[in-house]
């Protein structure tokens, strides 16, 4: 394993380190997940209601150029449930055929804002539109990072300013040699993934 993979192993050792001690600040914020639900004792929910901005004041005194821009940023709602659509039906039709482990949605997607009693519902409505949209844009990328890891697993030779999750498997760029040693292994390889389809499917030793 040469430096940089070292070095990218260490960081996503470190982002899943972190994931799990801001997991564990559940103990200490006052709410316990139930399912689905996030439930806050009663004192602090109580709190939080007399910190909610009153609807009418939070529109009356709403910057206007605040007001002017929510259209333009409510439009995008449209290419977002499309990409949402083709993005979904391509991986559960594509996936299969290559026999690369499906992207799970609901993991990416995150609804529990509604929950926070100390927003109104324009914040609510806000706050469902940002986490749809930004885990939409999260579940796509790792979508297209599996079908570029298993069509052309080739690290760049420019720098990328940020790199998906995948891209740590890929071949270095330049070495033809151990692009055509390792080719089937690095597109195949998905052991790090949890949930794996273990669906009969078509074999993807080819490649059109």
């Amino acid at each position: 394993m040469n430096r940089i993979q070292e070095i990218m192993e260490t960081m996503k050792s470190l982002e899943k380190e972190l994931i799990e001690e801001l997991q564990k600040k559940e103990n200490n914020c006052f709410y316990k997940i139930q399912g689905k639900r996030v439930c806050f004792d009663k004192e602090t929910k109580k709190s939080h209601k007399t910190l909610a901005t009153r609807l009418h004041a939070y529109i009356l005194y709403a910057s206007s150029v605040n007001v002017l821009t929510v259209p333009i940023i409510w439009l995008c709602i449209f290419p977002i449930v499309f990409l949402d659509l083709v993005i979904t039906i391509y991986q559960s039709i594509c996936f299969r055929v290559y026999r690369i482990p499906l992207v799970k949605r609901s993991d990416y997607i995150v609804m529990d804002r509604n929950h926070l009693a100390y927003l109104n519902a324009v914040e609510k409505l806000n706050c469902a539109y940002c986490s749809y949209v930004s885990g939409i844009l999260s579940y796509a990328q790792e979508i297209v990072a599996r079908t570029e890891q298993f069509w052309c697993p080739i690290k760049h030779a420019m720098k990328l300013t940020t790199a998906h999750n995948r891209y740590r498997t890929f071949i270095e760029y330049g070495d033809a040699e151990e692009y055509r040693k390792r080719f089937d292994e690095v597109r195949k390889d998905y052991s790090d993934l949890k949930e794996i389809d273990n669906q009969p499917l078509a074999d993807q030793n080819s490649r059109p």
